[in-house]
């Protein structure tokens, strides 16, 4: 709704996180780097008198510049708690439910920085901690210092990386592990057929995965899903994220949407249910690693805690 994906406009993303209460969806994430505090002063906006419907999370530690620029990850205490304060004006909130770091800083100890975080939790800026593309050692380090309630990393049927170790961390230590990028960035819903379906600006031009050969042996994993969703009686995107929700009950999706459509389309997608005939065959066509090209750019990969 504000970056990445070409343009949005602000009443009708405005009505889509409306519509989302409406139809029984209350978490939202955020983030300070999204359209640099753009998305949050509109989540802000859009739930300003709805704050109580709604379980609301935001992140730091990608560090921008006004331009837009990256100058580099941040886990340094006093940044955390910089960092919080500017959300909570940005958002017009009194504390944050689910406070993420949104990348783990390498050059700054994990127990450092959830001590920070911890400290916001005392303070009562924030209800409970999160982290976002930590590796199972680094949670369970993390976790020693104050509870995670949630880790959030990509995960999808083209995206399977947590599955050698994260998930599992996550039930042992009784965290919540929230998919981001359920739909592999909408690459999963069949809607993108060419490069040319994207925006000029639409950053998934740049994205390894979307790029000459790698967007056709890709999509080669798309149009086998979509034989099976319309075998099935559900759409490509619906199929992708019941199988997500389908992977362990500590699981949640946070697909995103500018669109009323998709939004109802994805909620749908929690009643979608599978034969362990079926999850067979989603591994057959999906099996770990089958998707070509990194997730994200060589830069991008590098802020990963793998």
């Amino acid at each position: 709704m504000s970056e990445f994906y070409g343009p949005a406009d602000r009443e009708q993303s405005i009505d889509v996180i409306h519509h989302a209460l409406d139809i029984g969806i209350n978490f939202f994430d955020t983030a300070d780097m999204y359209g640099v505090g753009h998305n949050e002063a509109l989540v802000g906006e859009a739930l300003r008198d709805r704050r109580n419907r709604a379980i609301l999370a935001t992140k730091f530690g990608n560090v921008r510049n006004e331009q837009g620029a990256f100058l580099g990850v941040s886990g340094h205490p006093d940044y955390v708690r910089a960092s919080c304060d500017r959300s909570l004006q940005r958002l017009g909130v009194d504390v944050i439910d689910l406070y993420y770091q949104h990348r783990v800083d390498p050059a700054v100890p994990i127990e450092d920085t959830v001590g920070a975080m911890a400290d916001l939790v005392r303070a009562g800026k924030v209800r409970f901690l999160g982290l976002s593309e930590a590796s199972a050692a680094t949670l369970r380090r993390a976790h020693a210092v104050h509870p995670i309630t949630a880790l959030q990393t990509e995960y999808s049927l083209w995206t399977r990386d947590p599955e050698d170790g994260t998930l599992a961390a996550c039930a042992d230590l009784g965290v919540t592990f929230v998919s981001y990028s359920p739909l592999g960035r909408g690459f999963l819903s069949g809607a993108i057929r060419s490069i040319d379906d994207l925006a000029p600006d639409d950053y998934r031009r740049h994205n390894p995965r979307f790029q000459g050969e790698n967007f056709a042996k890709n999509f080669a994993i798309v149009a086998q899903a979509e034989a099976m969703a319309r075998e099935k009686g559900v759409t490509p995107a619906q199929l992708a994220l019941g199988w997500v929700l389908a992977q362990a009950p500590h699981i949640v999706a946070i697909p995103g949407t500018r669109s009323r459509g998709r939004l109802e389309e994805n909620a749908a997608a929690a009643t979608v249910t599978f034969s362990g005939d079926e999850l067979r065959r989603l591994d057959a066509i999906a099996p770990p690693g089958a998707a070509v090209g990194t997730r994200y750019a060589a830069a991008a990969m590098k802020a990963l805690n793998l």
